[in-house]
């Protein structure tokens, strides 16, 4: 299997949200030229305002990112002992939302297991052009099942695990995510468990990327839908200040 690039999960980040990046470009080299030039003190102070503003979006959520996707133990996996404690995993299912970056890596890591990938993505709802151009380039792996986030074309009592990585939350309501936990409740043993990894909508989310924090969801609207469905959570733990693992059990 191709091996990680160090910033590949920076670079990534910067090609699927690019006209973000772009813009913040643009304002940086115009209101740089402004500070530079100008003569006012109060547009050299609005320049300064706004190219402080880009350097720190730029610098802060680009740093951030390489930080946690290329740097930090989330796609090492070594966090996964911990969240896998006490499981007997024979039979695990990845859940995603059109992106899949991590299933084959995850897969290996696990070893000799039965293995199912879902995607619930669907193009009348997931319409942010960042996840269509993450699904261009990273289409699903081959046996990936499409899979409505609330009919899950598995059999009950299925898996022995359920993975929900960085992709749920492209689910942008709480009745959709308690549909989607119902059916990973169907789908699991009773002594199996749900691993949801996520950003939070929270202070370190928030000054990493600014108003994109709002793409993530509060731990509050998460408990209410893993709660809706019958879940209760086994350990909760992060990895890097940004990213949160939840380890849910189905009884």
């Amino acid at each position: 299997m191709k091996q990680r690039g160090q910033w590949q999960g920076m670079m990534t980040i910067a090609l699927f949200n690019w006209p973000y990046y772009l813009a913040a470009g643009a304002v940086l080299v115009a209101t740089l030229g402004g500070f530079l030039l100008s003569q006012s003190t109060g547009t050299r102070l609005i320049c300064g305002v706004a190219l402080g503003g880009a350097v720190y979006f730029l610098v802060g959520s680009l740093g951030v990112s390489h930080l946690i996707y290329d740097r930090s133990d989330l796609y090492r996996f070594g966090w996964l002992d911990r969240a896998l404690r006490g499981v007997q995993v024979n039979h695990a299912i990845f859940c995603h939302s059109g992106f899949d970056e991590t299933s084959l890596e995850l897969r290996e890591k696990l070893g000799n297991v039965g293995w199912q990938n879902l995607d619930h993505f669907d193009e009348t709802q997931m319409t942010e052009a960042s996840i269509r151009r993450a699904r261009r380039r990273y289409p699903p792996v081959e046996g990936t099942l499409r899979a409505p986030y609330g009919n899950w074309p598995i059999r009950a009592d299925a898996a022995d695990v359920i993975f929900g990585l960085l992709a749920i939350h492209e689910l942008r309501n709480d009745l959709q995510r308690a549909s989607w936990f119902g059916e990973a409740k169907r789908s699991l043993h009773a002594d199996g468990c749900l691993v949801l990894v996520e950003h939070i909508r929270d202070a370190a989310n928030f000054l990493a990327f600014g108003p994109g924090f709002l793409h993530f969801h509060s731990r509050e609207s998460w408990r209410r839908a893993w709660e809706s469905a019958g879940f209760r959570p086994l350990d909760e733990f992060r990895i890097t200040p940004w990213v949160r693992v939840f380890v849910l059990s189905p009884k």
